[in-house]
């Protein structure tokens, strides 16, 4: 959704930003304001992003007006550089960390049909995944344990309704290579379709709050919800990431990661939603795994509502059930179990 207001808006630019942003422009563009703006809306996260004109040119604002830890943009915007350098983010005219203000191309963005998506992307995240490193922030299983002891300590949902989801977490756990430097990649982290954009020619990554080195598996598991549908899809996607190395530790390890997102978006939704308040899943409208993910894909459907975040958390919960009844999951377990241990001997 885009709000469109004229340059000389008071409404548009906070007043403690607006010296800042002048900076920015006479830095960027050695002029003291710019043609027109429009305000986007689209998206969760708390920065302010404008469509800005400048010299008849369209470029992208975007404003932190938070001050605390968690918006310092500082971590992430080498990161951000060291992708518009690959030409897989959108080219940087201004960027500082104290004001906590960029500006960077924009792109005009195009329908990005799913079958596309699903033969770019992998590509896309081969050249982001080959960056050079980027900063350790956190692993994510460190970050999921919190997130469910947080849940198990909550009155969210009753114990045996989450039991065999937390033991499977536990179980995953303990096989997982949770410390496997190799596999420890430049990730974006947040590959959600809003922060994919399609120029009509090639996709670029935008947002790159969440960026940092994690596990290359999750990078490729986020867009899989999207664009694969079958074992078929899923051969081809990774069979583009991986290239002829693909083997069958490469479809469990992705496999586990999967769950392991399901688990997030269920447990990290469902709490961001409730407040750790008890909820009755039965009064939450039931949704179609595939045809929500459509729906988020072609922005029909939007997160921004707290009634939509549970759905899609109820979503990933009832994925996760269906999935646990697979075959597949145990074979997984048991390659990714045999390889882990075999370079354990080896050390």
């Amino acid at each position: 959704m885009v709000t469109t207001c004229h340059a000389q808006s008071p409404f548009m630019i906070p007043d403690n930003k607006q010296s800042a942003v002048k900076k920015a422009l006479q830095t960027a563009f050695r002029v003291s304001e710019f043609d027109s703006i429009q305000q986007l809306t689209e998206g969760l996260s708390t920065a302010l992003t404008f469509k800005i004109i400048v010299q008849e040119k369209p470029y992208l604002l975007r404003v932190i007006t938070r001050t605390d830890a968690m918006a310092d943009p500082s971590y992430y915007y080498d990161c951000m550089k060291i992708a518009a350098e690959k030409e897989l983010a959108p080219r940087i005219h201004y960027l500082n960390t104290e004001d906590r203000i960029s500006i960077t191309d924009f792109i005009n963005e195009q329908p990005f049909p799913i079958t596309e998506g699903r033969e770019r992307l992998p590509e896309l995240f081969r050249k982001l995944h080959s960056l050079p490193k980027f900063p350790f922030r956190l692993n994510y299983f460190d970050r999921m344990e919190g997130l469910i002891q947080r849940f198990r300590s909550s009155d969210v949902l009753p114990g045996n309704m989450t039991k065999e989801f937390f033991e499977l977490f536990d179980h995953i756990a303990s096989v997982y290579p949770r410390k496997d430097q190799e596999n420890w990649v430049s990730c974006h982290n947040d590959v959600k379709p809003e922060n994919i954009v399609f120029d009509g020619h090639r996709p670029w990554l935008v947002d790159w709050e969440a960026a940092f080195l994690n596990d290359r598996y999750l990078d490729l598991a986020i867009i899989a919800n999207f664009v694969i549908r079958n074992d078929k899809d899923e051969e081809n996607y990774l069979q583009k990431y991986f290239g002829q190395s693909l083997n069958e530790y490469h479809h469990a390890r992705f496999f586990l990661m999967r769950q392991m997102l399901h688990m997030f978006y269920f447990t990290f939704l469902t709490l961001f939603h409730t407040g750790d308040k008890p909820i009755d899943i039965n009064s939450v409208e039931k949704q179609d795994f595939t045809q929500f993910h459509d729906g988020m894909w072609n922005s029909e459907i939007s997160l921004a509502s707290d009634n939509i975040k549970l759905q899609y958390a109820l979503i990933h919960m009832e994925q996760l059930r269906r999935n646990m009844q697979l075959k597949r999951l145990d074979e997984s377990l048991q390659i990714v179990s045999r390889s882990k241990s075999s370079v354990r001997d080896l050390l």
